[in-house]
């Protein structure tokens, strides 16, 4: 299983190479718009988003919409050591991140805000590769698996991808814990429906 897991890594980071920078911008902005239609985005007030790495989807769009509007921004800070996320709020985003752990952007020392996770109300967690039923397989690192489970309060947890990112199946583990919905450039798929 380790192996495949492996495999679709590596074959997802290379579609998404393959990607012009032009083409990652548009459909990252189709994917932004498809996301502000949902409620469950118009309602949140406190966002958990990770920070565009690489090829990634530009969640900086929504960071910067959640800033506008003065609603509050945590991204997740790494502790390789523990293997778990601590969640800081973001209040800049040029000002407040420097590279940190694996590559990734992360606050820097001043600008490191952590807060309790329990005010969250709305995850956007990142993956290489999704099924329509929401499972999801990652960088390899295990730290959303680790880090959900330990949320009370059950906030919504939405998945940007692009197409090609869904994939008719994946190897799950026990631990796997599956998101509320996707949204693609094209689509947005509740994922409850599909389990």
């Amino acid at each position: 299983m380790r192996l495949l897991k492996k495999e679709i890594r590596q074959k997802m980071i290379q579609q998404r190479k393959s990607l012009s920078i032009k083409d990652l911008k548009e459909k990252s902005l189709q994917i932004f718009q498809q996301l502000q239609g949902l409620e469950t985005y118009k309602n949140a007030t406190n966002l958990m988003t990770y920070v565009p790495f690489q090829e990634e989807i530009h969640t900086t769009l929504l960071i910067e919409d959640f800033l506008k509007k003065n609603r509050q921004v945590f991204i997740p800070v790494t502790k390789p050591k523990e293997k778990r996320i601590i969640i800081s709020e973001l209040l800049d985003l040029e000002k407040d991140l420097e590279v940190g752990h694996f590559g990734v952007l992360e606050p820097k020392a001043f600008a490191f805000r952590p807060k309790d996770p329990k005010i969250i109300d709305l995850i956007i967690v990142p993956g290489l590769a999704f099924t329509k039923s929401g499972y999801r397989i990652g960088y390899g690192g295990g730290y959303y698996d680790r880090f959900l489970p330990t949320l009370e309060q059950n906030p919504a947890t939405i998945a940007l991808a692009l197409d090609f990112q869904i994939v008719d199946s994946l190897p799950i583990d026990h631990y796997d814990i599956p998101v509320d919905m996707i949204v693609t450039e094209s689509r947005i798929i509740e994922c409850k429906k599909h389990r």
